[in-house]
């Protein structure tokens, strides 16, 4: 038992960087608070005792803002942000490393008994406010947009945004890892915001990126070519790039340093 919540409380620390100490955390996180008490739920209703186990839930919810039926099945390193106003119905299932923020549903459409809520797979981010509805799959590391309304299967990997929810699957981008070993080197993420974000610093980076990239395989095959006419003709060293240089562009509240 201690073990599991040293992992919860490991999980926080992961994915909250306003988390400063151990007993903050085990104190002020209502998300932690519903995990733990929806354990104890979950046990009672596993042995049968639904209302004491009911009650249990309606005591946490008074408590934390957070309403998980005591039937929901929830894995390892469950994290709940904030947590006001989140719902979580009782035949969900919920893999693990999984993330809500704020105001997420995860609930059913139709009365009839039976599984009648979402079953999250491993690595799944929910962004606040959004909507999962109905008994399909979301899978393995998909992440749902903030107010987003899904009623449909989710493919791993997939981004859902918009009301009625849209699947962007993120195509495979052969220049992507160049990419980001440009972004290494230069000393700063560029990509803060993903592809599928209307920001437009971000999509103008990954042009300057890309012709850069052009640029170098251009400049590479002309000493090539130079090589050929020229047997005592030798590459130069370009000069280093110095992380100093992009202090400006460096958004100092992500830099570890």
């Amino acid at each position: 038992m201690f073990e599991r919540l040293k992992e919860d409380v490991r999980s926080v620390f992961h994915r909250d960087p306003a988390a400063r100490n151990t007993f903050e955390v085990l104190t002020n996180y209502p998300g932690l608070h519903a995990l733990l008490l929806h354990r104890l739920a979950h046990w009672l209703w596993n042995l049968g005792l639904k209302w004491l186990a009911r009650t249990v839930s309606t005591i946490s919810r008074w408590f934390t803002g957070i309403e998980i039926h005591p039937g929901a099945t929830i894995g390892r390193r469950f994290f709940i942000d904030h947590g006001m106003g989140v719902v979580i119905g009782e035949t969900t299932v919920i893999g693990d490393d999984v993330t809500l923020y704020q105001g997420v549903t995860l609930g059913g459409t139709t009365w009839n008994k039976g599984k009648r809520h979402p079953t999250i797979g491993n690595n799944v981010v929910v962004g606040a406010g959004a909507k999962i509805l109905g008994p399909f799959e979301v899978g393995e590391g998909a992440k749902i947009g903030s107010n987003s309304v899904v009623t449909k299967e989710v493919p791993p990997g997939a981004t859902v945004v918009g009301i009625p929810g849209r699947i962007i699957v993120k195509r495979q981008d052969p220049d992507e890892a160049r990419r980001r070993d440009m972004e290494e080197r230069m000393g700063f993420d560029a990509y803060g915001v993903t592809e599928e974000m209307p920001d437009p610093v971000a999509r103008a980076m990954r042009s300057l990126l890309d012709h850069m990239h052009a640029v170098d395989d251009r400049i590479e095959n002309m000493c090539k070519a130079i090589r050929k006419v020229n047997s005592e003709y030798r590459d130069g060293e370009l000069p280093p790039l110095d992380e100093q240089d992009f202090d400006c562009v460096r958004d100092e509240r992500n830099d570890p340093r």
